[in-house]
């Protein structure tokens, strides 16, 4: 049987939700993220959970071992039989390293790793135009669905806002800890042969025809 073992890489801002989605329900397969499922861990009180709980509650970084350990657990269950999608993780080398003998010790390995693309000026347009309603929460882009009045919420009338973690500085730090923390991870992974490359300031639409491409027919 085929499998389907995905890692997705991107920049904040590549449109990485949007097409995790597509994949996942196109390839018939589950969508691992590290948030989720440590949230689950610590909800089920499972031992790895347990001890997650504790760095959680002390606001302390989950340590690599504890995430890789909860990690291995997910793999294990059996909707993950034709594959996975794994979504935030590895962020780093040590974190793929530790992928990696996981997934030898399940006598499975990493099939592609998808890469989305995309130009910094054009991420931090994407990025910093987002805006939401004071009062309802509603979310608008200024670029992609704009209110039909500036500043002012379609819905309720209520005041749009940004959000202080859209600002510019504050984006462009993300993208800068984003290029230093995981793009090594996709010379990491070149070495294997496994990294597909896809153009991700594309339509949506054409992003993931080109995904499906690479992987093939599910």
């Amino acid at each position: 049987m085929h499998q389907f073992n995905l890692v997705l890489l991107g920049p904040p801002g590549a449109g990485k939700g949007t097409q995790a989605g597509r994949i996942v329900a196109e390839y018939g397969i589950p969508h691992i993220s590290t948030g989720d499922i440590l949230r689950a861990a610590v909800k089920n009180q499972t031992a790895l959970g347990l001890e997650a709980k504790k760095y959680m509650d002390a606001g302390e970084l989950v340590p690599d071992s504890v995430v890789i350990g909860i990690v291995k657990d997910r793999l294990q269950e059996s909707d993950t039989q034709r594959g996975f999608l794994m979504d935030g993780f590895p962020r780093t080398i040590p974190q793929a390293e530790a992928l990696d003998e996981a997934l030898q010790g399940l006598g499975r390995a990493i099939t592609k790793v998808i890469v989305l693309l995309v130009d910094e000026e054009i991420l931090v347009k994407r990025l910093t135009g987002r805006r939401i309603c004071r009062s309802c929460q509603t979310p608008y882009h200024v670029m992609f669905t704009p209110p039909e009045q500036e500043g002012v919420c379609d819905k309720c009338g209520g005041e749009l806002y940004q959000r202080d973690d859209d600002t510019e500085a504050t984006v462009r730090n993300r993208l800068a800890v984003y290029r230093k923390q995981t793009e090594p991870l996709i010379e990491y992974y070149d070495r294997s042969g496994v990294v597909v490359r896809i153009d991700g300031a594309q339509e949506a639409e054409k992003v993931f025809e080109d995904i499906r491409e690479a992987l093939g027919p599910a």
